[in-house]
């Protein structure tokens, strides 16, 4: 066993994580590490969209923007705390400029400006963009400041439990994926800044490398939050990638085929009542890309045609960019369709002329991941995206109920059910931010007996040294599959209470199944994969518990519908079956709670969501809080 030992442990190294590790540093806390999968894995350096956004408060031209307002337009959604709100809005300009400063190239004028635009759910133009490769612009920046700063990295290790003490964080455990050993990090700080929840679905966007490791700080008894809400999208399966934005503006042909490429047809002819109204539907799908109960009936229509069209039917979709059908007229379109176009100078007679002239460099990247638009059709389907729940934390980022632990990033679920695209950059920016301020204002001593944390680690490294002694009967990848085949039956953006609760059946008892077996005989990484699935299935019961309460108690809303035989029809030319539970919507005042009961089972309950704080903004006030540091919750 090695151990070692820290102020502040990073588990890791996507934009959060990142940020995390170079605020603390600049704030003076240097005793840190960072402890990463690899710098290159994860999602933030390796997703991206058409047109990647970021969102801040506003800060161009004449269109007035306050910290107050945009924070009303986050909380607006549904489900969020007004306070946590406030801080994402108050701190999305120095966490901007921070990235500016280290070099990410987002546009401005010649006078200095940072132009926006309109993102979904976004009244104003908060929204910029370095292009498809915003969150990789971000980690390259911030990886380079991590080493110019000499900050302490490793790689190939993978967490395999999170230590506690007393209600509080004290370390974690990990293994060096090449050689087998194993590590104990005793810190008095973890922040925890994994990612979402990639790993739980088989139809999904997130990248191959990130699996995510919510399912640690579950097991630890973190409470988590909103964890029913998630956001699903149309999305490119051989290079996974989102077809948002001007993938879709541009028109292209949604055609499926039989599995084996064959018996092409154009599969949305069979619910619009003419082909000018089917193309306005794809091209609000570009404005609207994520699923959203909101928009059924509307744009959101597509993805549950796509859904029946590969799920139900078993057949491919595809998006062709080669050429318009014969029977397309651009005149016919609606005003807001054309009117793109005509502004945007994308008027031409192929879907592929019109994305080379609005955003070429959306046919390049599919190019460099050897796909060429010019020649083939892009097959898709509807994946999982993000999770807008995660683990509660309270305004400084840190847990709500174990103390010194900080999820930051997409695992922390500060978002709700709807938010304006591009907020995720911002919050896991301001997470680290926050987080970086507490633990350098609050937590730099050290707490942690390092007898008693020997103790701790000593057990848990016995329980893992015991399962290393029985031989394993399992395949990690077939036990991954299943799990994952059961999430995206069960618990994506299409629900039913009949099929959720036969998936928690099913997670209960793979659960019961994996947690009896060993782990002898396995390679270092057989190893990390057994445990990680574990973790997983941990988080898949919350994920589905959660699920079946938004199915009993709160309906359709966000990003999924909820099937119900006593709902409304979603479309005339759909069966029976597709009726579509209403919105129980005074749960939108509420945020739905989930953490072990006292049974030792995920247990349910509800929190009213904080409203926006009304602040007086009297400086001597304020600079007296701040100098005392009462701000943090008492005297320095």
């Amino acid at each position: 066993m090695t151990t070692s030992c820290c102020n502040t442990l990073i588990i890791g190294s996507g934009a959060a994580g990142l940020a995390a590790a170079v605020r603390l540093h600049a704030l003076g806390v240097e005793d840190i590490v960072l402890y990463t999968e690899g710098l290159r894995m994860g999602t933030s350096i390796n997703t991206g969209s058409d047109k990647q956004t970021y969102y801040k408060l506003g800060m161009y031209g004449e269109e007035a923007d306050s910290p107050v307002g945009m924070a009303h337009d986050l909380v607006r959604g549904g489900s969020v705390h007004g306070d946590l709100a406030l801080v994402e809005a108050a701190l999305s300009i120095p966490a901007f400029g921070h990235l500016v400063t280290l070099g990410v190239p987002f546009p401005h004028d010649p006078f200095g400006q940072y132009v926006g635009y309109k993102t979904d759910h976004d009244p104003k133009r908060r929204a910029t963009s370095c292009g498809p490769y915003t969150s990789r612009d971000m980690c390259l920046a911030l990886i380079a400041e991590v080493k110019r700063r000499g900050i302490p990295v490793f790689e190939n290790r993978v967490a395999l439990k999170l230590l506690t003490h007393e209600k509080r964080a004290a370390g974690a455990v990990f293994i060096h994926t090449e050689d087998g050993s194993l590590e104990c990090v005793q810190a008095e700080n973890t922040v925890f800044a994994v990612g979402g929840p990639g790993g739980l679905y088989e139809t999904s966007v997130y990248p191959k490398v990130h699996t995510g490791a919510i399912g640690l700080a579950l097991e630890a008894g973190a409470r988590s939050c909103n964890l029913a809400e998630s956001q699903f999208g149309l999305a490119s399966v051989k290079f996974r990638w989102n077809v948002s934005g001007s993938y879709m503006q541009v028109l292209p042909r949604f055609i499926s085929t039989d599995p084996d490429g064959g018996d092409e047809r154009e599969f949305l002819r069979e619910y619009f009542d003419s082909v000018p109204d089917m193309y306005d539907a794809i091209f609000l799908k570009g404005y609207q890309w994520p699923f959203a109960a909101e928009h059924v009936p509307g744009s959101s229509l597509i993805d549950i045609f796509t859904f029946i069209e590969t799920v139900e039917r078993g057949r491919r979709v595809w998006l062709d960019y080669r050429a318009d059908p014969a029977d397309f007229d651009f005149a016919s379109l609606s005003a807001e369709t054309r009117g793109y176009l005509e502004r945007s100078g994308a008027v031409a007679d192929s879907p592929l002329k019109r994305l080379s002239i609005l955003n070429a460099p959306a046919i390049e990247l599919y190019a460099k991941h050897k796909i060429d638009l010019t020649a083939e059709p892009l097959e898709i389907a509807v994946c999982a995206q993000h999770n807008n729940g995660g683990l509660a934390g309270n305004i400084w980022w840190e847990s709500v109920n174990i103390k010194h632990l900080f999820p930051i990033g997409e695992v922390n679920g500060s978002h709700g059910v709807t938010r304006p695209g591009g907020t995720a950059l911002n919050a896991g920016q301001v997470g680290a931010f926050r987080a970086a301020e507490f633990i350098a204002a609050k937590y730099r001593e050290k707490t942690v007996d390092e007898s008693v944390f020997r103790q701790i680690a000593e057990k848990e490294l016995s329980i893992l040294e015991g399962l290393r002694k029985i031989p394993a009967k399992r395949d990690w990848k077939q036990e991954r599959a299943i799990l994952q085949h059961r999430m995206s039956e069960a618990g994506a953006f299409i629900r039913s209470q009949e099929k959720v609760t036969a998936a928690l059946d099913g997670a209960y008892k793979q659960s019961a199944a994996m947690l009896s077996d060993g782990l002898g005989g396995l390679s270092p990484r057989d190893f990390a994969e057994t445990l990680r699935n574990r973790q997983l299935l941990t988080a898949q019961i919350f994920y589905l518990e959660s699920i079946l309460m938004q199915i009993d108690y709160i309906g359709s809303r966000g990003g999924s519908i909820v099937l119900a035989k006593d709902g409304v029809p979603i479309h005339p030319k759909l069966d029976s079956r597709w009726r579509m539970a209403a919105e129980k919507k005074s749960y939108r005042n509420q945020i739905m709670l989930c953490g072990y009961g006292e049974n030792g089972y995920p247990e349910i309950s509800w929190e009213s969501c904080r409203p926006v704080p009304e602040t007086d903004g009297w400086f001597e006030n304020i600079w007296n809080d701040f100098r005392n540091g009462t701000i943090y919750g008492g005297k320095k």
